[in-house]
């Protein structure tokens, strides 16, 4: 079972692992989008975008629903929020120490 978990979390970490979908993510903090919105937002080509969000999907992270023609996505829980916010506080506390090691020299 052990092993099984380390390997689920592996693949939620390699989904999480990259900075256009961790903008993706970011943008859909403030709800729904259609994949138009994100791509325009985030200045990139709809296929690329759509590639992120297959990969987000796969793991659970955003679900997405058929409005009219359009293809809406939204987080699938608060659980992604607390993860990022956990790895938000690790980072700046991360700088914080570096930058006292190197006041302290």
């Amino acid at each position: 079972m052990s092993e099984l978990i380390s390997k689920l979390k592996s693949k939620l970490f390699k989904a999480l692992a990259h900075p256009t979908r961790i903008q993706i993510l970011n943008l859909l903090q403030e709800g729904e989008l259609c994949v138009c919105e994100i791509y325009e937002a985030l200045e990139l080509s709809q296929s690329n975008i759509s590639q992120h969000l297959k990969v987000l999907r796969d793991q659970n992270l955003v679900e997405s629903q058929k409005v009219g023609v359009e293809v809406h996505y939204k987080i699938k829980n608060d659980e992604v929020w607390e993860i990022l916010e956990l790895a938000k506080d690790l980072i700046v506390e991360q700088i914080n120490q570096t930058q006292s090691a190197l006041e302290d020299r």
